[in-house]
């Protein structure tokens, strides 16, 4: 069907183009066949000539689509390695802030008061007097208690777990970060290791977990300065989940406790997207 209506076609435009049965190429006059035959070889060639064109057009295109793939991902690669660095940054800068303050002074030499014997014994008689228990310290304090944590160990746990967080590792920092927390209750690193684990899983954009693990930081560490970070990634992750009270109702508690801290200016711009996308 397609070829005959290509033939009607092109006797059209043979009988718009030429006058006559047949007309004279190179001398020789050419029937009413031939001279269908010499259009369709000319329109194949037109038609050949637009495919070229065609597949060179869908190469560039291609080539152009590879170039911005490449700068998208050289792109994504720099953002991953100035977010991690930030990490590294954040927690050196936390951790000297929380070694300094957590300094404690110098012990002072503990003074055992002397009691004198009681007035009813008589002078140039002895008195008796009962031994008094030890001072409490530190080595005795632990019998019957619980040890605490050795330092060294606890530093290289803690450690070992944020690396695996920096080097993109997320699913594994979880698990080194929930052992650290269950094997160091109470030690210096604990509220650190509690954001990191909720930070892990926001990454994955494991969005209800973390939203625990961050709610655990203001409940369980008030006075953590992970607390301003925790309560802005809540906000965060209310926004994701499009619960846009709870949004504004988070970051507005976080810039008027927190007010002059970088987690509060970036609150406040987050607020003001909300403004503008009409929540």
């Amino acid at each position: 069907m397609r070829l005959i209506i290509k033939r009607v076609l092109l006797c059209i435009l043979m009988g718009l183009f030429s006058v006559g049965p047949a007309f004279a190429v190179n001398g020789a006059k050419l029937t009413m066949e031939q001279r269908l035959q010499r259009i369709e070889r000319i329109l194949q060639n037109q038609s050949l000539a637009d495919l070229v064109l065609q597949v060179q057009q869908l190469r560039q295109e291609v080539r152009q689509l590879r170039g911005d793939l490449e700068e998208q991902k050289y792109n994504m690669d720099g953002m991953s390695r100035r977010q991690r660095d930030l990490y590294v940054d954040i927690d050196q800068r936390l951790s000297r802030i929380q070694s300094g303050g957590a300094m404690s002074p110098t012990p002072q030499p503990v003074t055992t008061p002397v009691t004198p014997p009681p007035a009813s014994v008589a002078v140039g008689q002895t008195a008796t007097v009962s031994p008094q228990p030890p001072p409490e310290t530190p080595a005795n304090a632990a019998i019957g208690g619980v040890t605490p944590p050795d330092p060294k160990k606890e530093s290289e746990a803690y450690q070992a777990a944020f690396n695996l967080l920096k080097q993109g590792r997320y699913g594994e920092s979880i698990t080194a970060f929930s052992g650290f927390l269950r094997d160091f209750p109470g030690g210096e690193y604990e509220d650190n290791a509690q954001y990191w684990l909720a930070e892990a899983s926001y990454v994955n954009r494991d969005f209800d977990t973390a939203l625990g693990e961050f709610t655990k930081i203001m409940e369980n560490y008030p006075d953590s300065p992970k607390v301003p970070g925790a309560m802005l990634k809540i906000g965060y992750i209310q926004y994701e989940k499009k619960n846009w009270a709870g949004t504004r109702n988070i970051l507005k508690q976080l810039m008027d406790n927190f007010p002059a801290t970088t987690e509060s200016r970036l609150a406040q711009k987050r607020l003001q997207r909300l403004t503008k996308e009409g929540h």
